[in-house]
């Protein structure tokens, strides 16, 4: 009777973390989506006051990460309440918003889907505990990162500089790795993106990359430690360079366009979060 209840008690667990992780899937999806735009306006009100251009007229904000209600980005018309069940909502709609019929990106249930996985995984691996926690906060900080690097080709030092500087505190506490690997992960992981730019910028007189990558990299060596940095580096190259290959011969980009390679680093990251060793694919 006992080992019936512990497996019926499990899959009631799993059901409800995997609810759960679509629910703030979805709310990753409105930092996603709304992050990258107020950010822009706070750059546009930065440059005009530092070229002192008191004339030139801004509009007033009108977003923020909390409001206004969630809204088709066509028609602007705000979605109904089971419009935004997460995962189901889209199936229901078929795919498109329910006022302008306009298509609605794959790419919310993915978010979503992705987000009720790792809770799952995070909670099955590391059971309820404050590791857990800290994994699930690494988990969701990647997930953001690499889709809004995926999208706009930007990430933003508001997520990356407090999540370099939350791994070394959570690693002070040895929940992921010892803190002298965690600081030498932060130290390493930029210093060598950042050497690998230079030398590309002298060698072509481009950039290859930007900041956010040597801060990211730096944020995946505090958590993770040093000795999974070279991995890091060879999983999100190798997985870059495929999907560049591939997106290339489809002609869905240009030989100039640039590769969101902060995505392929946060992928490398997470996988690595739950592997815990590079051994495995050895």
């Amino acid at each position: 009777m006992e080992p019936e209840f512990l497996r019926l008690s499990s899959i009631a667990m799993t059901f409800m973390s995997f609810i759960f992780g679509a629910i703030f899937g979805s709310f990753l999806n409105v930092i996603i989506v709304r992050l990258p735009k107020k950010l822009e306006y706070q750059w546009k009100r930065e440059c005009l006051d530092y070229l002192q251009l008191c004339n030139t007229h801004l509009p007033e904000e009108k977003i923020g990460i909390a409001y206004p209600r969630s809204h088709c980005p066509n028609c602007k018309i705000a979605l109904a309440w089971w419009q935004n069940i997460p995962l189901v909502s889209f199936f229901l709609l078929r795919g498109r918003c329910g006022a302008c019929q306009r298509e609605i990106s794959v790419r919310y249930p993915i978010i979503e889907l992705i987000s009720a996985l790792v809770t799952v995984l995070s909670i099955a691996k590391f059971g309820p505990t404050s590791t857990m926690v800290y994994a699930l906060i690494f988990s969701y900080s990647l997930l953001v990162l690499g889709a809004i690097d995926a999208d706009c080709k930007l990430l933003p030092d508001i997520i990356t500089v407090p999540l370099l500087w939350l791994g070394l505190f959570v690693n002070s506490q040895g929940h992921f790795t010892n803190l002298h690997s965690a600081v030498l992960g932060g130290m390493l992981g930029y210093l060598f993106l950042w050497t690998v730019f230079q030398l590309f910028k002298v060698v072509t007189g481009k950039d290859g990359m930007g900041y956010g990558d040597f801060k990211l990299l730096a944020a995946i060596g505090a958590w993770l430690g040093w000795e999974l940095l070279p991995i890091t580096l060879f999983l999100s190259s190798m997985t870059a360079l495929i999907a560049g290959l591939v997106t290339f011969s489809l002609k869905l980009m240009k030989k100039d366009d640039p590769i969101p390679f902060g995505a392929f680093i946060a992928a490398a990251g997470w996988v690595l979060l739950y592997t815990e060793s590079y051994n495995i694919f050895f």
